[in-house]
């Protein structure tokens, strides 16, 4: 049989030649990383991708060892993987750092095959540094994520806690004024709504607090809520904001009456939308809220709609529920309102949609998670 001479001077017959040379091309034009190293730790063959990848030219990676150029707070770990490699074990899914000539730093997810007869060892590599980086940037998006939800949840039982004092100070003087002695009607009314409204924030207070603690414990409490009741506890709440802006309020929770919802968020959700719709009147008009129920395809819906200053959804589109995002002007707006409402909803696996033309008014759908409903 016909020997022929391959590019490593070993004699072998013409079948296996053309499979060597098969082999040597798979080798080269392959875009893993593929090399053969000694036991003694230099590299004894390397396909173009390790030059192109570690920026060397072979001769300078063959003339140094291998650990010279991986990155120096992975070279222990490297060695000790060596070690169980040359013993005889097969080494997969293995990572580590390598330092390019531009001193750049690169991540390999290697598998190797040892043959130990041979002291050689057959190595795969793939480049994961695009994949390390984003599981780097996605943990610090976390661990930034974790540090402002304990900061906020700092801040809110900090506030809440704060507002104690005088929300009870207001009850205490509420509770000490004599009616009898009011001969005013009109100042007797205000008096009584003084009284309502901070004995109702007293309760909210109390319930933010409950709500807060409950949710530590990865637990929302959900009861059977009647619409009418929860709109007319947050409408009494705000009776003087009502009266003083004109506004009409109607509602018809004629499609369904009751929900499974937890109490403090709803009336959150009345409130802030209510308010929201007074705050951003038309200055043409006085405002007018209705709150509607349906069930649309078995989803129960929560629908408020108004007729104030409404929005651009072009511009505002990806932005209305996020945190702090004012799209009027008006002293008291700190783009608080919505993002609330937004969070609520969505805890609980519901959703809130929007549609609104400006200086027509605007449409918040709510639709309930069917857990919920």
């Amino acid at each position: 049989m016909e020997q022929t001479d391959n590019p490593d001077n070993i004699r072998i017959s013409k079948n296996k030649f053309d499979e060597y040379l098969l082999l040597s091309n798979f080798f080269t034009i392959s875009a893993d990383l593929l090399c053969i190293a000694g036991f003694d730790g230099y590299f004894k063959r390397i396909n173009p991708a390790v030059i192109k990848l570690l920026g060397y030219t072979e001769a300078e990676l063959m003339a140094r060892p291998i650990n010279d150029f991986v990155y120096i707070d992975d070279k222990n770990i490297t060695i000790d993987s060596r070690n169980t490699v040359y013993s005889g074990t097969l080494l997969s899914n293995f990572e580590n750092r390598y330092v390019t000539k531009k001193g750049e730093i690169v991540w390999l997810a290697w598998t190797s095959m040892p043959f130990v007869e041979n002291k050689l060892v057959f190595g795969i590599a793939k480049d994961v540094t695009l994949k390390k980086r984003e599981e780097e940037e996605r943990n610090l998006l976390i661990a930034n994520l974790s540090k402002i939800n304990k900061d906020l949840q700092s801040f809110t039982q900090m506030t809440s806690h704060d507002m104690r004092s005088p929300v009870n100070n207001i009850l205490a003087i509420s509770k000490l004024l004599d009616h009898a002695k009011i001969e005013d009607p009109k100042t007797a009314e205000l008096v009584d709504i003084l009284k309502s409204t901070s004995e109702r924030l007293h309760h909210t207070i109390n319930n933010f607090v409950d709500v807060m603690i409950k949710n530590d414990k990865v637990s929302v409490p959900l009861e059977e809520l009647n619409l009418s009741d929860v709109l007319h506890t947050v409408t009494k709440s705000i009776g003087s904001l009502l009266l003083n802006s004109y506004a009409k309020l109607e509602s018809d929770f004629s499609a369904f009456t009751t929900i499974k919802f937890n109490k403090v968020y709803l009336e959150s959700i009345f409130l802030n939308l209510i308010t929201n719709a007074i705050k951003y009147v038309h200055p043409d008009r006085a405002p007018q809220i209705k709150i509607t129920t349906a069930i649309t395809d078995g989803v129960y819906q929560l629908i408020v709609s108004d007729n104030g200053l409404g929005f651009d959804m072009a511009k505002v589109k990806d932005k209305i529920f996020r945190v702090y995002q004012v799209f009027h002007e008006h002293e008291d707006s700190k783009g608080l309102g919505l993002h609330l409402v937004h969070e609520h909803l969505t805890s609980l696996g519901g959703k809130i949609e929007v549609e609104s033309r400006l200086n027509e008014g605007t449409t918040f759908t709510i639709s309930f998670n069917k857990q919920t409903a």
